[in-house]
């Protein structure tokens, strides 16, 4: 199934996509029990749509990583669609994303004799 072809309150949807974004974690009580919610932006070939993820599947899934829903939900709030695998589906990661690359600081050029500015141009601190 394709993005594009979602409309709300549909059921067992099954669909691959590529998670293009995830928010902020909030947790939440509910009949005394503690939980988390996460929403995220899934995009495939023909278009884009918010995906919510629950407590567990919320570790199981970051940016970059390709996922499968099955049995998912589509639902609608304020307008926009959002899908969830929900109680009865089941979220898969296909594929993972590289991970984020933490860049490595470059050694600076070796300063010429009496130049007398900061060889690299940059304070180590500006480095990430």
């Amino acid at each position: 199934m394709a993005i594009k072809d979602l409309k709300p309150k549909q059921g067992n949807v099954t669909i691959t996509a590529d998670i293009i974004e995830k928010g902020d974690v909030r947790e939440f009580q509910k009949f005394g029990k503690a939980g988390r919610v996460c929403n995220a932006r899934i995009k495939d070939a023909t278009g884009e749509i918010s995906m919510t993820l629950w407590n567990d599947e919320i570790d199981q899934v970051n940016a970059g990583d390709t996922i499968t829903i099955e049995n998912g939900y589509v639902n609608e709030w304020q307008g926009e669609l959002q899908i969830s695998a929900g109680r009865f589906g089941k979220l898969t990661v296909e594929k993972h994303g590289a991970a984020p690359q933490k860049k490595e600081p470059e050694s600076p050029p070796q300063a010429e004799e009496g130049g007398g500015e900061d060889a690299g141009g940059f304070d180590e601190e500006e480095v990430i």
